[in-house]
């Protein structure tokens, strides 16, 4: 059986969303300070010993991530067709970086928002 790597970095973002058609808390403006968890397959190392440099990963991140930060993300492009939960937030995240990171050999496998230490959504694909 060929082995697999997954690497990840951690990320965070702050960011305001409202849940639309919500009967609940979550239907009001509020915020969150978002930790991202960002995994990375790739079955080959590199002469280094490296799948996939951790600092390029977390540039990807950074730069993706970055553009949600600090904002009402209800008011942002993606969400505008979808509710900006946890769920939705992570897809998004995880189209985006798969845009900016899949390359020959190595593959962004999942995606992982909390909104708090205890509550979150991942998103792969199969």
């Amino acid at each position: 059986m060929a082995g697999v790597f997954e690497i990840y970095v951690k990320s965070r973002f702050s960011a305001a969303h409202a849940l639309a058609g919500y009967a609940g808390d979550c239907a009001r403006v509020h915020g969150h300070n978002w930790d991202v968890e960002v995994s990375v397959r790739c079955r080959e190392l590199d002469g280094t010993g490296m799948g996939m440099d951790f600092s390029d990963i977390r540039a990807a991140v950074d730069r993706v991530a970055g553009s949600l930060d600090h904002r009402m993300l209800n008011e942002l492009e993606p969400f505008q067709r979808d509710n900006p939960t946890s769920e939705n937030v992570a897809r998004h995240l995880f189209r985006e970086l798969s845009a900016a990171i899949n390359a020959q050999g190595i593959r962004v496998s999942r995606v992982k928002v909390s909104e708090t230490p205890d509550a979150g959504a991942a998103y792969w694909e199969e």
